[in-house]
């Protein structure tokens, strides 16, 4: 872990070096994910075969063992505890209520020349979701996914997840059922995102890729952007949290661990105004790492990446917030506004000192599927909007197209278009 203070001389250098770290695949990640998504594309179904066996060890010879039934995930969540259950479909019901505020409104009017203007939204027909399976099962993953696209209207909602040696997790089969999954496929990695993207002799072609994954999954989906649409090319989880001393050390070493645990290149950072509670975060840190189960984990990615800032004031953590664009940003103060009104770049915010990161994973309503690596600079969190698209129209009259023809005959004869000009003078009187 490495502790820093604004008021050090080589505080600027080391704090560079922090924001500049990508903590992502490599080349030869690149390299190898071509090879698979050029295999996928060639051979079909073949390839899928031969790397289902050699990554999952999982013999795809039959129907039962490409693809998991309805009847399966319905069997699956009528089996789970009555409990769990009962929290999935609240997780679902508040997921479901806050993306269908993003549905978009179409726009239809006509301007004072007589031009009918607008544009009309509508979803994609088939949207693919990966969910990791195996250690890294996360039924809320597949939640966060499937419930925007079915808010948005697709028509044909596809999961694929690795089963390895045959095994599945029934959660995550609940969680497909509550989200109304139309197929499950028994395919992963970089080779599930070449099926879904170019399609297979029994995967059908999707028209937008979603969900996390692995350095090989994200890699496929950077690749193949173009091919098919992509919700964004995730790294490694961050935290960021901005506390003052006056919060429970504990709570806040909670937090930071709450991300470290997801994997060693994961990072958590804390940025305060008191060297005393920074020092009180960092004991409960070496505390909290002897009990948690996942602290082999965890004690890698705060040790390699984890980071504790100390500033005068906590104006002074905005801009160096900014700077990092974290996925997810605390603001753990008694009173949040002013510091979160002046915050430019995060994908997520949790406001005050009762909102962990956490809530927001599971139950909050917000999408969890945010920009990593700095990208929440230009890109926002899964949404509704993902799993649609706009389509503009225009209507001109006669009396419309002879108000603004001539200016657009001149625009392209200066660009040296003729059969633009002539399109257009045609039809004027």
């Amino acid at each position: 872990m490495l502790l820093l203070r604004t008021t050090d001389a080589d505080f600027e250098a080391k704090f560079a070096r922090v924001v500049r770290d990508r903590r992502e695949s490599d080349a030869q990640v690149g390299r190898d994910v071509a090879s698979i998504l050029n295999e996928v594309r060639e051979r079909g179904d073949k390839a899928l075969v031969e790397y289902t066996t050699r990554f999952d060890g999982h013999n795809l010879s039959g129907d039962d063992s490409w693809s998991i039934s309805k009847e399966a995930c319905e069997k699956a969540y009528h089996a789970i505890d009555a409990e769990l259950r009962e929290a999935l479909e609240t997780a679902a019901a508040r997921i479901r209520a806050y993306h269908e505020g993003q549905l978009p409104e179409d726009r239809d009017y006509t301007d004072s020349i007589g031009m009918r203007l607008g544009a009309r939204w509508s979803a994609v027909e088939a949207a693919g979701l990966y969910v990791p399976g195996g250690r890294a099962a996360y039924p809320s993953s597949l939640l966060m996914n499937a419930i925007p696209a079915k808010v948005a209207g697709v028509d044909r909602l596809v999961v694929t997840t690795p089963t390895p040696k045959g095994e599945v997790n029934e959660l995550v089969l609940a969680a497909a059922h509550v989200a109304e999954v139309d197929e499950i496929w028994r395919v992963g990695g970089a080779q599930a995102v070449a099926a879904l993207a170019y399609g297979t002799q029994r995967i059908e072609r999707v028209d937008v890729i979603t969900g996390p994954g692995n350095a090989w999954v994200a890699e496929a989906k950077r690749q193949l952007y173009g091919v098919v649409g992509i919700d964004m090319v995730a790294g490694p989880s961050e935290i960021l949290v901005i506390a003052d001393g006056k919060n429970d050390p504990d709570w806040i070493a909670a937090d930071l661990m709450s991300q470290a645990e997801h994997d060693p290149t994961s990072q958590s950072i804390l940025i305060t105004d008191d060297a005393r509670f920074a020092a009180q975060v960092e004991d409960a840190v070496d505390i909290a790492l002897m009990k948690l189960p996942t602290a082999k984990t965890a004690k890698l990615s705060w040790d390699d990446h984890g980071l504790i800032v100390v500033v005068d004031t906590l104006d002074d953590a905005i801009p160096l917030a900014d700077r990092l664009a974290a996925e997810h940003v605390e603001i753990a103060v008694d009173d949040p506004e002013p510091l979160f009104a002046k915050l430019r770049h995060a994908g997520s915010v949790f406001l005050g000192r009762n909102t962990p990161e956490a809530v927001g994973d599971y139950i909050a309503g917000p999408n969890h599927v945010l920009p990593t690596g700095r990208r929440a600079r230009f890109a926002s969190g899964l949404s509704v909007l993902d799993f649609m698209k706009r389509t503009s129209f225009i209507g001109a009259s006669p009396d419309a197209l002879a108000a603004i023809g001539p200016a657009a005959v001149r625009l392209a004869e200066a660009e040296g278009l003729p059969a633009h000009a002539l399109s257009i003078s045609k039809r004027l009187p």
